[in-house]
Order: C-alpha cells, then structure tokens, then sequence
C-alpha cells in the first residue's frame, strides 16, 4: 500500500539500488546527455530525479494507464517500463520537447481548442501518443487515431474531444498552417 506520508509525498519513490552506476548517453529534446545511472532506475524515474522534467506522469506504473508516454527513437513508449540504462544512444522527446521557443506547438493548441484537457494528468502521454502517430502518418483516419491512443487512459474527456484534437492538428500540419 502506498504511504502518502512519505517526505516527499509521492507513492512511486525511488529507492537507489546500491549497484554500481552505469554510463549512459542519450539525447533528450535535441539536448545530448552524458550520466551515469542506477542500472535498476526507469526512464522515467530518470527524466524526474536526474533531468527535472516532471511533465511525464507516473500513473499506474505497469505500463497500463499510458501517462508516462515519451517519444523514444520515433516510437510512443512507456517510459516506466524501460530502463533508463536502456536508452543508451536513444533519442528522446518529452512533453516538454514539443513546445519550440517558448510557443505551443500545434498539437498543444488543438487539444486546448478542442478541449481535450481536464485535469490533464493523461495530456502528456495523450500529446505524446499522438506525436508519434503524426510524425508517421500526416493523415489518419479516425481508426488509426484511436489505436494511436488506445494505451492511454482519460476518466475526464470521454476521448472525443482528443480525437478531434489529433484530426485537426493533422489537418492544419498538412496544410501548413501553424505548423510544427
């Protein structure tokens, strides 16, 4: 069970293994880093504790709620349940790697537009789920929107409104407007 008292207050606390720490290299939003890890410690518990970037959410920590989604060589990754050791070389990008000078990308806008936000604790992996699917096909069909998303979980939107959300930023990437 978990202990919400904990000092930190966070029920999926890291705990340091002991083992001796291993080099990793990797890039994370265009940034290249070099640090040596816990061989035991997950992405995400690495982009929290050792990169401070807290827009990927822990939610279920089993691979099953989606929140934790990261982009990870091209590819929607759980990012709990990969290693942090097995990112060597890899190039990632996280929720804070859409936005590009301080700005919203295209996709952030829509899903605001559209409201396809409510608490947004799923929107990191929602966004990042459907940055992998437009990074690969600029046009889908509302079929292939939903099995883009179909490992994230939202209790709050019914999906509709993230669905439109992803058809429209395909729509306005294609034609050029605002785009990414």
């Amino acid at each position: 069970m978990c202990d919400r008292h904990n000092k930190e207050g966070d029920c999926f606390e890291y705990v340091e293994s002991g083992m001796p720490r291993v080099p990793m290299s990797c890039k994370i939003n265009g940034e290249i880093v070099h640090k040596m890890v816990d061989p035991t410690m997950t992405l995400l518990q690495f982009l929290h504790k050792d990169m401070s970037l807290f827009g990927t959410k822990e939610g279920c920590g089993e691979g099953e709620c989606g929140a934790c989604t990261i982009k990870m060589n091209g590819r929607a990754v759980n990012s709990c349940l990969v290693l942090a050791a097995e990112a060597q070389g890899s190039e990632i990008i996280t929720v804070e790697g859409l936005s590009k000078n301080g700005e919203l990308s295209v996709l952030q806008k829509e899903f605001i537009k559209h409201d396809a936000l409510q608490c947004g604790f799923c929107t990191p992996g929602m966004l990042m789920s459907a940055r992998a699917l437009l990074d690969k096909n600029n046009d889908p069909d509302l079929e292939e929107v939903k099995e883009a998303i179909a490992g994230n979980f939202c209790r709050c939107t019914g999906y509709f409104p993230i669905i439109d959300a992803i058809l429209a930023t395909a729509k306005k990437e294609r034609e050029g407007s605002d785009h990414e």
